[in-house]
């Protein structure tokens, strides 16, 4: 970088009168952070390296320290011939030389070579220099992110193995498209990138980079200044042709059956012929001249070997407008070879570019970058991702409820793997990970619901605490949150809502949906409203309903219903220690807490209305909270009570708030509205019939031995979790077995499930069987789990065992031998018709979530029949059966 004798002065000036400014200059060699050392003008202090260093240039290197930018940003701002994150001299008409990027603007091409750092250096042997380079015409979608994901893992991982060396992340804004660049699309861009941790070593806000201007727009002089230099070198030439000669050129081709393309009339012009014009002022673009028989071949590290036959495939296409304004793939070309970028990772869609970029650098004599063309990224109906697919920019995902995190470590599996079946990245183990050459040539399609379950990992592995401020987020871009709220009230309810909503997350976003449900009311006014057919309506038929929400209003108009203490509204939220508590199965409290309260109540109501399990559970949840299901009763209520305290920090208008008074009113409604029929228990009623079929009266002795009687336990009593139709369970038949080859306890196995196909299994029946006595089985097979690699083998589904207390017997499930192969196993009680009987989607199905919430209730009777919750697995031939008594089956 040049500087003429004023700025130095007032440069150094500055940096001795500032020691904050000194420090950030005068960091370790090693340094890496986003400014440049001013070595070259003498300021820095830096010591050379020590042996030790030198000797750990091939260790990694963790984050750089951050450096106060916007102080380095006020303070450059002062000085002379400061522009927008550069130094560099001012330029006029009269002016022979110009100090652009450190070089002179003399043509002489010699002194051209000094733009180019990497000229005469071999690309490979440099620490990588990665670019990001977007159009600010619109906000940052997903391709554009990956895009820039897999520059910047580069770019990191090169600042971790190259102690030395100017490698690093650029981002360079191409906004030469002056009618659709906006200042707003650039801010927006990098608001993005800023959200997405893809922070820059040198950009548009970068203070003192030596290869700045990082604004195409703001480069305009060293791109007329090069492509003089091609012209004056004959690589180039002035074109005087006028648009309605270009369109008649191009008429005339296109009639004759050939490619239009420029026909060269200006190529070899007379030179008198052209200072003429030039002298006149006439308008002239500047074209490139396509050397005669030049031939472009790169070898992209996605694609492989890609060639064009240039003079065959362009003709000589433009360099500078006759505006003056660049065109695209000039303006890549040169900002390429001046910025010293190595390596170039972009969409398949910039292939062809690569064949004039070529011609231009070949031309400059600069080194060409390494190359690597990404295939597109596509929606679920296999065509190119767009925003009919619905959310695509990388904002409406943080608006979403996305974690940053999540949304890298998806980006980079749309079209990478690390050859393992891991998927589940920290941003550390992708930058050790990523590797340019296991990028994949097919398309990648965008899958929602894998996205969610990916960001519900990362979720799962965060504290409550960690996620607070994004849960607040989310709960202000609902309006749930007061302006001016009490802080300790607003803590007091986002923890709440966070802790209450965590363990189902896949979205931040759904702890805030889910504080509105649990808010909200959602019973209707009356019997008749409810949906015919509903789990509600015909639990209300059933008769225990009318008494249970009749005995709730009845202790809550007395005082005696128990509801939160109003001095410890997160009693229900904290276990002993005052950690949050995220099972639902847990609730906190000591014993004279609200929790411990609700659940003698509840004993209580048992008791005196003899009921229990789901005929007790679910009226109750249903009269407080309006739900069928959800999360534990004491929580939601403890919600509730947060958000109606006085001076509580929640909109109640905005939240949907719905206080117990407002419930207890609308539910004697409801009450109301029950016809006299379904007052009663539908169970007591039938005892009663039952009693008196035969003419014959219990005695009172006999009456109250029966009401004393405990009650039958069924399994299923308390059961919330998915729906048994959830899983889809297929008879199969085991066509072949072999032994995995780098597993010791698996098989792979080839099944027919009744598709076109037989599919691929890997079970861990190895240490329990031999191949020989599987093949030919009839076997239950789990087919909706998702598809996944087992020690690199690609298994689709689960072949179901049962299995006795400690796994140490395993044997297959029986199935009677004429079931018809492809059949789907059902239960007794539940429906597997219709929509609401088709089973999960595959990616909702997983040993982690659908699954491990139904196994508890997969066991063998102690007849050896696998059932769930009590009702056996059942196929048109008849009951499964095991070998195995009162076992699991999984």
């Amino acid at each position: 970088m040049k500087l003429n004798m004023a700025s130095m002065a007032l440069l150094a000036a500055s940096l001795s009168s500032t020691s904050s400014l000194v420090c950030a200059f005068t960091r370790p060699a090693n340094h890496r952070g986003a400014l440049t050392t001013l070595s070259k003008l003498h300021f820095s202090t830096t010591k050379e390296p020590t042996q030790q260093q030198q000797q750990q240039s091939t260790i990694r290197r963790r984050k750089a320290l951050k450096q106060n930018t916007a102080t380095l940003l006020s303070r450059a701002s002062t000085f002379t011939n400061y522009k927008d994150g550069a130094l560099f001299l001012s330029t006029t008409e009269e002016s022979t030389t110009t100090a652009v990027n450190g070089a002179s603007a003399s043509s002489d091409e010699s002194n051209l070579d000094n733009l180019f750092p990497n000229k005469n250096k071999s690309i490979i042997d440099l620490p990588p220099r990665m670019r990001f380079a977007p159009s600010p015409t619109g906000s940052l979608h997903v391709g554009g992110a990956r895009t820039a994901l897999y520059n910047w893992l580069v770019a990191k991982k090169g600042q971790l193995d190259f102690v030395e060396g100017d490698g690093g992340f650029v981002l360079r804004v191409e906004d030469t498209d002056v009618a659709r660049s906006t200042k707003e699309s650039e801010d927006s861009v990098l608001a993005d990138l800023s959200w997405l941790g893809l922070t820059w070593d040198e950009g548009p806000n970068t203070p003192l980079a030596k290869y700045g201007p990082y604004r195409q727009s703001e480069r305009s002089t060293l791109y007329s200044k090069i492509a003089n230099s091609l012209i004056e070198s004959g690589k180039a030439y002035p074109c005087f042709s006028t648009p309605e000669e270009l369109d008649a050129m191009k008429a005339r081709m296109e009639a004759e059956g050939i490619p239009p393309r420029y026909d060269g009339t200006w190529r070899d012009a007379d030179p008198e012929v052209v200072k003429a014009k030039i002298d006149a002022g006439d308008l002239y673009t500047v074209r490139f001249k396509v050397p005669a028989g030049a031939r472009v071949v790169i070898d992209d590290a996605v694609r492989g070997t890609v060639s064009w036959d240039a003079e065959a495939t362009v003709g000589d296409f433009i360099l500078l407008r006759s505006s003056g304004v660049p065109v695209y793939n000039f303006c890549v070309a040169v900002d390429d070879a001046s910025m010293g970028i190595t390596t170039v990772i972009r969409a398949e869609e910039h292939l062809t570019n690569t064949l004039r970029q070529g011609l231009i650098l070949d031309a400059l004599g600069a080194p060409r970058p390494r190359y690597a063309h990404c295939s597109l990224i596509l929606g679920e109906d296999k065509q190119k991702l767009s925003k009919r697919h619905g959310a695509t920019s990388c904002n409406q995902f943080r608006l979403d409820g996305f974690l940053p995190d999540a949304m890298i470590n998806y980006l980079a599996l749309l079209g990478w793997n690390d050859g393992t079946d891991n998927e589940i990245f920290t941003r550390e183990e992708l930058i050790d990970a990523f590797d340019i050459d296991r990028i994949v040539k097919s398309p990648s399609v965008f899958d929602m619901d894998k996205l969610k379950w990916v960001n519900s990992q990362h979720l799962k592995r965060m504290e409550v605490e960690e996620i607070l401020d994004l849960v607040e987020e989310q709960l202000g871009f609902m309006g749930m949150i007061k302006e001016g709220a009490d802080e300790a009230k607003k803590s007091d309810f986002i923890f709440a809502t966070t802790a209450l909503a965590k363990q189902m997350l896949e979205t931040t976003q759904d702890a805030a949906t889910n504080a509105k449900t649990v808010l909200g009311y959602s019973l209707p006014a009356a019997f008749a409203d409810l949906e015919d057919g509903s789990e509600a309506k015909e639990m209300v038929k059933q008769g225990n309903f009318y008494g249970i929400a009749m005995k709730i209003i009845e202790m809550y108009e007395s005082g005696s219903f128990p509801i939160p203490n109003s001095s410890n509204l997160l009693a229900a939220f904290m276990d002993g220690s005052n950690k949050a508590i995220v099972e639902d199965n847990q609730v906190g409290g000591d014993e004279t807490s609200y929790p411990q309260a609700y659940k003698a109540t509840m004993k209580s109501v048992a008791k005196e209305m003899k009921v229990k399990g789901k005929n007790l559970f679910h009226p109750v949840r249903l009269a407080l909270t309006g739900e069928m299901s959800g999360q534990d009763v004491t929580k939601q209520m403890s919600l509730l009570a947060l958000a109606s305290e006085d001076d509580t920090a929640v909109n109640a208008e905005a939240a949907d708030v719905v206080t117990i008074e407002a419930r207890m009113e609308k539910l004697k409604g409801f009450c109301d509205s029950i016809p006299e029929e379904f007052r009663a228990s539908k169970q007591a009623s039938d005892d009663a019939a039952n009693r008196s079929k035969d003419g014959k009266k219990q005695s009172k002795a006999e009456e109250e031995a029966a009401a004393a009687a405990p009650a039958v336990a069924d399994p299923l009593d308390g059961y919330e979790g998915p729906p048994i139709t959830a899983l889809d369970i297929r008879v199969g038949r085991i066509n072949k077995v072999w032994v995995h080859e780098e597993a010791d306890k698996l098989f792979c196995e080839e099944i027919d499930v009744g598709e076109d196909e037989p599919r691929q299994i890997a079970s861990g029946l190895r240490p329990y069987m031999n191949a020989e006595d599987l093949e030919g089985r009839m076997v239950l097979v789990l087919c909706n789990l998702k598809a996944r690699k087992l020690a690199g083998f690609p298994s689709h589904g689960m072949v179901l065992c049962a299995s006795n207390e400690d796994h140490s017997v395993v044997k297959l499930v029986s199935v009677p031998v004429e079931a018809k192969i492809g059949e789907r196993v059902t239960v007794p009680g539940f429906d597997f018709e219709g929509e609401e009987g088709a089973p999960f989607a595959e990616n909702k199905v997983g040993k982690k979530k659908v699954f491990e919430k139904i196994a508890p209730f997969l066991q063998t009777s102690e007849y050896g029949v696998p059932t769930f919750g009590g009702r056996p697995l059942l196929t048109s031939a008849g009951v499964c059966t095991s070998p195995i008594n009162k076992g699991s089956v999984s």
